[in-house]
């Protein structure tokens, strides 16, 4: 019987934890999200449905935003805008990173625990290779911070990514929580425009968001160009 190595057994392993995982997504969805879909096409309703869920509404928009992060294919902006439009743009945007950011800290323990054989689950070695400029110095720890400040970065492959460094989780959790934060609260701006009826806001505010990811990926590809290229 052939024998099985120790990055087959960590794949098995993290494959594992991601059903257990899936399987409490799923729970929290029938529960949650069903009434929801009812309503989505009656907004007013859905808003109100969520305000009278009180703190259950809140942790569960924290719940889906940290599943957000973990599953790392679906995308966070609609889920911030919607965040800003049931709760406001504050609010909401405190809600979103709080979400965001245990999400990010559970993908970086499972990194730290698991290592490429987590990472695999979700991203090709090829996508991980182009974040290889990563490394843990002082440097380096203020590049990772800025990369989650710039719109635009690819913040859920980074999230994998940092967890193969030795970077600190006190300084990671600061990173994604703070980082993370102006992005968030201009999408939660936008949700809360939309759900207040100013539409001209919502539209002005969705352009800027535009303007700033289009930038912001431009510099991170230039960068991470130039980073691959001098080593």
């Amino acid at each position: 019987m052939k024998k099985i190595d120790a990055l087959t057994k960590k794949k098995i392993a993290a494959i594992g934890a991601l059903i257990v995982v899936i399987a409490v997504i799923a729970a929290v969805a029938i529960t949650f999200c069903m009434p929801m879909l009812k309503l989505a096409d009656e907004p007013d309703e859905l808003r109100a449905y969520i305000d009278s869920m009180g703190l259950w509404g809140i942790a569960f928009f924290i719940f889906v935003s940290a599943v957000q992060v973990v599953a790392a294919v679906i995308p966070g902006g609609p889920l911030e805008i919607a965040a800003g439009y049931c709760f406001g743009s504050i609010l909401g945007a405190i809600v979103s990173d709080i979400g965001m950011t245990i999400g990010s800290t559970i993908v970086f323990l499972l990194v730290r625990r698991f290592g490429m054989a987590f990472i695999e689950i979700f991203f090709s070695k090829e996508k991980i290779s182009s974040i290889k400029f990563l490394k843990t110095n002082g440097q380096s720890r203020l590049v990772i911070f800025l990369l989650f400040l710039i719109p635009g970065s690819p913040k859920d492959v980074l999230a994998y990514g940092v967890g193969l460094t030795d970077l600190s989780l006190a300084f990671w959790i600061f990173t994604v929580s703070v980082g993370r934060l102006p992005s968030i609260l201009l999408s939660t701006l936008s949700g809360d425009a939309l759900g207040d009826g100013r539409y001209s806001h919502f539209i002005i505010v969705l352009i800027i968001i535009t303007a700033l990811a289009a930038i912001g990926a431009t510099l991170y590809r230039r960068w991470t160009k130039k980073q691959q290229m001098s080593a």
